[in-house]
């Protein structure tokens, strides 16, 4: 397979350089000119992924060299920019940034594998020549990435643009492909997690307008375009490993790599199609395209579920609660007393229900939150916390110590976390856990995955390129939940509806 569409890589010297602007203007810019365009993200991230999804209008893939390997995120970047007239990966804090001092699994290493033409948005906040030595670092550092233009990001004034371009393109002979000014506002809204996501905010259109045009007035973007259009096409090569596929030095060995069939031929033979619900709504949002397609290749019919608006769990075979900000909508899900209900009913009942962060906190007693405690399903016996910096933030290493309704006891996982909710009690001594970290936080700093029933919760995000079995294990054990499930009599029967 070879990749072949026009593409760019948006890179930074740091997190929070303007990439995120930068590449939502060029997405958003290039596709309001008719443009199809194709989105990824590098690193774990949903928010931005998600804006990124509203700006190109197609869903924004995820492309990380520690959650799969190489050849795989070739194959996956390749069927996602099939068509594309240009793909644009947003890439994550500094170009080189990886999970050591190599840099492993950096952006820089995701454009060399993919022959990405690499666009660097530099912040030039009080500093003119400066700049140019930053970049020229950059250059000699490696020079097998592609640098191909720079973006001067926060610039003072024209004066400030002039010397800067006139240092840059003198001493590092690379162009200056625009100059975005000193913003008086940040066009989209945060808080402590960053972006506000989309899907809370009825203000999308308006900064998605405002970064557009930014990119008209500010950029070259004929000169951008075309720079990704003289990307060479490159074939996929064997994974063979080195610094992008390698293992961190706390991650267990004998990690197995994903099939080697194409993405989209990673499908089941089982059948019937079973019912997954999906919790989707302001609340739950943080979900891989990748892992949704999967559970469909694997035989299973989603279902949409909110759980701030829906008065009772619909009948469904298994569950599948994603990550989001339970804290911020606490009241909306805690008033929802009779959906709560009949989740903690189907729990009781062996429904098997695997959930992420946000979702394991839903499942809790308790969340203290501000002041408040609200009330949450109880399936669970857990309350959590909040607190202001991140308990738990970064790639996480699991080893399968414990029998679950998922993976087999010996099996290593690899995901990532970013939480600011802990659990307050019991004790973990007192609780059931599937995994072992070797890597990362997850619940208490030792250990992962809380079981209780059938129901697996857990503070890691896996990305089901990178573990292939999980989408297969997931509707496995919904065929045995609806095996021993009788039929519901009428249309309007629930599972909650029990209770």
């Amino acid at each position: 397979m070879q990749v072949k569409a026009p593409r760019l890589l948006v890179a930074g010297l740091r997190g929070g350089g303007g990439k995120t602007l930068l590449s939502l203007g060029l997405a958003a810019s290039f596709r309001s000119r008719g443009h199809v365009i194709a989105p990824f993200k590098k690193g774990p991230d949903y928010i931005d992924a998600s804006w990124l999804f509203r700006a190109a209008g197609r869903p924004c893939r995820n492309l990380d060299l520690f959650l799969f390997s190489p050849s795989v995120a070739v194959r996956s970047f390749a069927e996602a920019s099939d068509g594309a007239d240009l793909a644009i990966i947003e890439g994550n804090r500094g170009l080189f940034d990886g999970m050591d001092a190599d840099g492993s699994f950096s952006s820089a290493e995701l454009a060399k594998l993919l022959g990405c033409p690499v666009i660097l948005s530099v912040d030039v906040t009080k500093t003119t020549r400066t700049a140019a030595a930053q970049i020229l670092g950059c250059q000699t550092l490696d020079p097998a990435v592609p640098l191909a233009g720079v973006v001067l990001s926060r610039v003072a004034g024209s004066r400030h643009e002039s010397i800067l371009r006139k240092a840059i393109e003198g001493i590092c002979g690379i162009p200056v492909l625009g100059a975005i000014p000193r913003l008086s506002e940040d066009p989209f809204p945060e808080r402590h997690l960053g972006l506000i996501p989309p899907q809370e905010t009825n203000q999308v259109d308006s900064p998605l307008a405002r970064v557009e045009e930014i990119a008209k007035r500010h950029l070259d973007l004929e000169a951008i375009l075309e720079i990704g259009r003289k990307a060479p096409p490159i074939s996929q090569a064997p994974d063979q490993g080195g610094a992008e596929a390698g293992a961190p030095p706390t991650a267990p060995e004998g990690r197995p790599n994903a099939s080697q069939e194409p993405v989209s031929q990673l499908t089941s033979l089982e059948s019937p199609t079973v019912k997954i619900g999906v919790f989707k709504d302001a609340a739950f949002q943080f979900y891989y395209p990748e892992n949704l397609e999967a559970l469909e290749r694997a035989g299973a019919s989603l279902v949409e579920i909110s759980p701030i608006t829906d008065p009772v769990l619909p009948e469904v075979d298994a569950l599948y609660l994603g990550g989001g900000f339970p804290e911020t909508l606490a009241p909306e899900l805690s008033r929802n007393t009779r959906f709560m209900a009949s989740v903690r009913i189907a729990a009781e009942e062996g429904l098997p229900i695997y959930a992420e962060c946000g979702g394991a906190v839903y499942l809790g007693q308790t969340l203290h939150y501000k002041g408040e405690a609200f009330p949450l399903v109880g399936a669970l016996p857990v309350e959590y916390g909040f607190q202001r910096k991140p308990k738990g933030h970064g790639y996480t290493v699991l080893e399968t110590v414990g029998e679950n309704p998922f993976f087999p006891v010996g099996k290593q996982l690899r995901g990532h976390e970013f939480h600011y909710t802990y659990m307050l009690s019991p004790s973990e001594g007192d609780l059931a856990f599937a995994f072992k970290m070797h890597r990362g936080f997850g619940f208490g700093g030792t250990h992962d995955g809380l079981c209780r029933h059938n129901v697996l919760a857990s503070y890691t995000h896996v990305h089901a390129l990178g573990e292939v079995e999980w989408a297969p294990a997931l509707v496995h054990a919904a065929r045995r939940f609806r095996s021993r499930t009788p039929e519901p009599e009428g249309p309007d029967a629930a599972i909650g509806s029990k209770g």
